[in-house]
């Protein structure tokens, strides 16, 4: 796959009743925010910025993490924005509505 940056949203969803889902969330952006990728939490996602492979790496180590740590079901919402030829950011498509 190409080099440019892609930005995708990932959001966990664990249907567990071992602990609050809140904490394995917690647990989810902690792997995140470890793999030194450019990222943001929302409240219903977080929104991860890198190259295909770095953002790919990353989805593996928290369906990795989750596994190895026992979390007994989750759902992975994934959505992933590519350009053939050019970088494709978060910013560009959200600088618009920040207050200057």
């Amino acid at each position: 796959m190409h080099q440019y940056l892609v930005n995708a949203s990932l959001q966990i969803v664990p249907i567990v009743q071992d602990k609050h889902p809140y904490l394995w969330v917690d647990e989810a952006i902690a792997v995140i925010t470890a793999s030194g990728i450019k990222y943001e939490v929302g409240p219903f996602a977080t929104v991860i910025e890198g190259t295909y492979d770095e953002v790919m790496q990353v989805v593996h180590q928290v369906n990795e993490y989750l596994q190895q740590h026992n979390c007994s079901e989750w759902i992975l919402n994934f959505q992933l924005q590519l350009r053939s030829n050019a970088d494709i950011t978060a910013a560009e498509k959200t600088d618009k509505f920040l207050n200057k």
